[in-house]
Order: structure tokens, then C-alpha cells, then sequence
């Protein structure tokens, strides 16, 4: 595939359509230039998702009173000495 962008005067390019629906870019999206032996390869500049995001509040959910999950904790340890 052969594709060609204009670079305007102020260093701004404009990734063609059939680049952006590869890499699933959207409009405010971030990209990485990666230079390899003379080569320039471009990648969407995506942080890593933090596989400990989905637990946030898990714990402590809205309306649970504050220490809840920590006494919760605390009797699954007791039941473990018990055992």
C-alpha cells in the first residue's frame, strides 16, 4: 500500500483515512514516530491500560460505611487462622 501526505508549513500532516481506520484513530488521538534502521514506523501513542483500574471501589461501594472493607479483610484473615 502506497500512501502520500503533505507536510504544510507548520510540520502538520494529515494521516489518510485508510491509516486512521487501521490504527483506530479518532480525532485528538496521539501517535509515536518510531525510528528503526533509516525506517520511520507510526503507532498510536495508547497508555497502557491499568489492569487494576476495573477494581477501583470495588471495596467500598457508594453508601457502604468507610472501614467496611477493611473489617471484611480482617474476618477473612481470622477465618484463615482458625483453620
Amino acid at each position: 500500500m502506497k500512501l502520500e501526505a503533505t507536510v504544510s508549513s507548520k510540520g502538520q500532516i494529515t494521516v489518510p483515512i485508510e491509516i486512521r481506520k487501521r490504527l483506530n484513530l479518532k480525532s485528538g488521538d496521539r501517535l509515536r514516530f518510531l525510528v528503526e534502521k533509516g525506517d520511520v514506523k507510526l503507532l498510536p501513542a495508547r497508555e497502557e491500560e491499568n489492569p487494576f483500574t476495573k477494581w477501583i471501589g470495588a471495596l467500598n461501594p457508594k453508601g457502604t460505611p468507610a472501614g467496611t472493607a477493611v473489617k471484611w479483610v480482617r474476618s477473612l484473615r481470622d477465618a484463615e487462622d482458625e483453620e
